[in-house]
């Protein structure tokens, strides 16, 4: 065949390129699936998503030509992956719940609950349930249990998870953060008013009440215009209040006469409150043995009694107070009686030290026993009004060596109560220094140096 019969392709030289740029991408393809299989996995991994690898073909071919540059990209199977991390679903407990409906409610099969229920006591919590309490479980892809919480309180929670082919409890409990705040306030009607005004609680009330019990009755000694401070605690979770703390440092200024306790912590844990001298604030007895008084007859050797018609001695106290109103013992002793008689109604006697007796008469029900011995401020019944009573009250008696003595005064001869000595003041001193100086500065209206003051959260009081 002539070159003029030929044809073009052949003539510019095409059909001798084509074999030579089949090869060339041929080899260049054979080497990088070589270099991809001897690479280790994991480098083939982290080349995923990398940019495309390019291949320049340059060679010397006419205008004409119709490939002129190629991009191979090498890109691995995608590889499934299932590490997501499984998601939780929260339950509220509902009125009528059971704990069977609400692992039905979260899709647990029976089998997997009575595994759980199966961990004895450590599950035990989970079967005392109350409307609003929240349930936590974790499912996997297949609905299979791998984790659950119950939260018993704001503070404690089980969480239960799974361990190969079991389940593990275990108990969590949350440390609050605590805030300081000081209150202060005085006594225009009462106590209890006042000190709710300043944003005190019942149960600081009492605290208060409690820690100056030996120095102060707060049915008979109040006067209006005593006074009072407290710096306590408040306790958060996730900056919500979930409680009230310790009484830190407190004062009473009553007709006149003033008073500061600091609250000690003893190597033990223990606690009791001293003076700013460290002595204790817990004499050898309560000046009154209940809370919230109400005063309605004195001690009076002439008294007319409102149900004999008869004058005679009334050789005690009557605090009026609702029935059921706990009575508790004015100071360590023994019980020596507790019965019933038509005159006493319910009745309990103590034993002090040898020298001292008190009586409480007119119970609704007593709780001791005679010969148990009871501790200052342990509850020994509560106010009634049986036997000769017009009404519920505490009838009170205070006998040294035999003889009634008014309990209103006799407080001043009582034994005086012990001061700290020694290793145990020093302690005192280095443990309570930097509160007595806050708790000074507090009262003197000036902004302690440990402590920022903010903003009145309400009357007479402040968050530090």
């Amino acid at each position: 065949m002539t070159e003029q019969h030929r044809p073009d392709f052949v003539r510019t030289g095409l059909l001798h390129d084509f074999p030579r740029l089949h090869v060339a991408l041929a080899t260049i393809a054979a080497g990088a699936i070589f270099v991809a299989l001897m690479l280790p996995s994991g480098q083939v991994q982290a080349k995923r998503g990398a940019l495309p690898l390019p291949v320049n073909l340059e060679w010397d071919a006419p205008s004409t030509n119709v490939l002129s540059q190629a991009e191979i990209h090498l890109e691995e199977p995608s590889l499934s992956t299932n590490s997501a991390e499984e998601s939780w679903q929260e339950l509220t407990v509902r009125k009528g719940d059971n704990l069977a409906k609400i692992f039905e409610r979260a899709g647990v099969s029976a089998t997997e609950m009575q595994e759980v229920l199966d961990l004895g006591s450590e599950a035990d919590t989970l079967k005392r349930i109350f409307p609003g309490q929240k349930f936590s479980f974790q499912l996997d892809q297949n609905g299979q249990l791998q984790a659950l919480r119950y939260e018993e309180d704001l503070l404690n929670s089980t969480e239960i998870h799974r361990s190969d082919d079991t389940f593990v409890a275990e108990k969590v409990s949350r440390e609050p953060e605590t805030q300081q705040h000081f209150a202060a306030g005085t006594i225009k009607s009462s106590l209890y008013k006042a000190a709710k005004d300043a944003g005190l609680s019942d149960g600081q009330i009492l605290e208060m009440a409690k820690i100056f019990g030996s120095e102060i009755d707060f049915a008979l000694d109040l006067r209006a215009g005593d006074k009072f401070t407290v710096l306590y605690e408040d306790q958060y979770i996730d900056g919500k209040k979930v409680g009230r703390g310790s009484i830190l440092a407190t004062s009473f200024t009553n007709q006149g006469e003033s008073f500061t306790a600091y609250r000690y912590v003893y190597a033990d844990g223990s606690v009791n409150y001293f003076s700013p001298t460290g002595v204790s604030m817990r004499k050898a007895f309560l000046r009154a043995p209940l809370d919230f008084l109400k005063v309605t007859s004195n001690f009076n050797m002439r008294r007319f009694h409102p149900i004999l018609k008869v004058t005679r001695p009334h050789r005690g106290i009557d605090y009026s107070a609702p029935t059921g109103t706990p009575v508790y013992a004015a100071g360590d002793g023994r019980i020596v009686q507790s019965g019933f008689s038509p005159s006493n109604g319910n009745f309990v006697v103590i034993q002090h030290n040898g020298d001292y007796t008190t009586k409480y008469l007119h119970l609704s029900r007593r709780s001791v026993k005679v010969g148990t011995r009871v501790k200052q401020g342990q509850a020994i019944g509560t106010v009634g009004s049986t036997g000769y009573a017009t009404g519920p009250h505490l009838h009170y008696e205070f006998l040294v060596n035999g003889v009634h003595r008014d309990p209103r005064t006799i407080a001043k001869t009582l034994p005086k109560a012990v001061a700290l000595a020694g290793a145990e003041k020093a302690r005192f001193t280095q443990q309570t220094a930097g509160l007595q100086q806050q708790f000074a500065a507090l009262m003197s209206g000036q902004t302690p140096t440990k402590v920022a003051a903010a903003e009145p959260e309400a009357t007479s009081t402040r968050k530090l």
